[in-house]
């Protein structure tokens, strides 16, 4: 046999195929993750003013005019409404004025990601010099103490969404990654939703009694991360229900190379360049790592829209995966389970 046949033999077209998307998937991989964190700065933080109404319009309008747009100033009534509107995650800051002295006070929350709340100690500090005055901060929702620069929770949700694809991934493998009949597709999602409530009970007890690394209820941790689970799981038994055992990298561009830098992990949405910072709330990892600070740091507060965002995921992906289940196909439909049958020496009985 010549090496041309060889070669053919050894690498055939479709496996050739998945070769070059696996390359196209790589470069994605790079081009998101250097492209969204390469360069972070702070652009358009909801942030509050709280002075008199003459110096606090004076404040907002100089804000607005900062070189490059960092701050996104809106005057406040008081300081409670600030720390409450901080709490709300309305706002990731306010600056509260005194008229009477030299010293204005920055509030910030680090449990929403202490890079955000450093970049903004640095602002303040520089522009307050410019004035002859000076600030100090205090921390309105402060990270916790084990939860280095505020990535507990990003890492949870990472591991939650691996978690998910994964699991969906090895049911593809194991028995064709297109369900033969609704009764499959049915006991796959029964196990991926018993995988999910096992997946996010685990991950919350890891962070929570076992590490101290993040606060909050484990209780409603457990419940984000069962959301999580079964919404990423569900989602790629959906796509390899609709193109087969390329669905998988499907799943791998949407989670992990488009959802993972997203975020708001590493760097909050407010630093992020505005592609990943608009698509990062409408993906698992970026509405799940929301949640999860919410619980953790904010009292539950600001989750409605990340809870929404997982649902449609899920709801969606079970859907797709059931219907695509009903639809009659042709044998050869199954080409993983087919691969495997060969491997094997022949179809399982």
């Amino acid at each position: 046999m010549s090496l041309v046949d060889e070669l053919k033999s050894a690498v055939t077209p479709r496996a050739a195929l998945l070769v070059v998307g696996v390359f196209a998937l790589q470069l994605l991989f790079i081009t998101s993750y250097v492209g969204a964190l390469h360069h972070p700065k702070p652009t358009d933080v909801p942030f509050g003013v709280v002075a008199p109404p003459r110096v606090s319009a004076q404040i907002v309008g100089q804000l607005e005019k900062l070189p490059g747009g960092p701050i996104d100033p809106r005057a406040v009534t008081d300081e409670a409404e600030a720390r409450k509107q901080i709490l709300n995650r309305d706002i990731d800051g306010a600056l509260v004025v005194d008229p009477t002295g030299r010293t204005d006070t920055l509030l910030v929350a680090s449990g929403g990601g202490t890079v955000l709340s450093s970049a903004l100690e640095s602002i303040f500090t520089k522009l307050e010099a410019t004035q002859q005055r000076t600030v100090r901060t205090v921390d309105v929702a402060p990270a916790s103490p084990e939860d280095f620069d505020g990535l507990s929770a990003f890492y949870l949700v990472v591991g939650w969404c691996v978690g998910g694809y994964i699991c969906a991934a090895i049911l593809a493998i194991s028995a064709g990654s297109r369900p033969a009949n609704r009764e499959r597709a049915i006991i796959r999602l029964g196990v991926l939703a018993l995988y999910a409530a096992l997946g996010g009970l685990g991950g919350a007890i890891i962070v929570g009694p076992i590490l101290g690394a993040l606060p909050g209820s484990i209780a409603a941790l457990w419940g984000l991360g069962t959301l999580v689970v079964f919404a990423v799981g569900a989602a790629t038994l959906a796509l390899q229900s609709v193109f087969g055992i390329v669905g998988i990298g499907l799943a791998i561009l949407l989670i992990v190379v488009a959802g993972n830098p997203s975020a708001g992990g590493a760097f909050p949405l407010p630093m992020l360049p505005p592609f990943w910072k608009a698509i990062g709330p409408w993906l698992p990892p970026g509405a799940g790592t929301w949640a999860a600070r919410s619980i953790a740091y904010f009292k539950g507060n600001d989750m409605t829209a990340s809870m929404l965002v997982l649902s449609a995921w899920a709801v969606v992906g079970a859907v797709v995966t059931l219907v695509m289940s009903s639809l009659k196909r042709k044998p050869e439909a199954e080409p993983i389970s087919g691969e495997l049958d060969t491997a094997s020496g022949g179809p399982t009985p």
